[in-house]
């Protein structure tokens, strides 16, 4: 057999084989940072939640005071904020308004005190 002969047999087999991998690289990698094996990984980040906050029982005096509303567009429906914020420990829900942040405002009592709150879009609570 010729070596023409056999490079024509060997050329459709070749053709059927499958493809190897191909790798472009279409920059450079960051110098000086450590792999994702050695740094530790990332932290998981949370956001709070007040689905259950309290389970009922009344909130604390203070409640909410180190927490920071965040604005954006908020579809909470009134009967929702009010059920969030009654979760939360505060009662008589009253007076609840959207303003254009998209920040629910409400009168409460909490402790048996009055209590201005406020709710946003992720669900947070905060005493104003």
């Amino acid at each position: 057999m010729s070596l023409n002969r056999s490079i024509l047999l060997v050329l459709p087999l070749l053709a059927a084989a499958p493809a190897l991998a191909q790798t472009t690289v279409t920059g450079q990698p960051a110098t000086g940072g450590t792999s994702s094996a050695t740094s530790g990984g990332q932290n998981a980040v949370t956001r709070p939640n007040t689905d259950h906050a309290n389970d009922g029982k009344a909130a604390a005096t203070g409640t909410g005071a180190n927490v920071k509303l965040e604005r954006g567009a908020n579809s909470f429906t009134e009967g929702e904020v009010r059920r969030r914020l009654e979760r939360a420990g505060y009662h008589e829900v009253k007076d609840l308004k959207k303003d254009a942040d998209g920040i629910w405002h409400a009168s409460t009592m909490v402790d048996g005190k009055p209590a201005s709150v406020g709710l946003d879009f992720k669900g947070n609570v905060a005493v104003q």
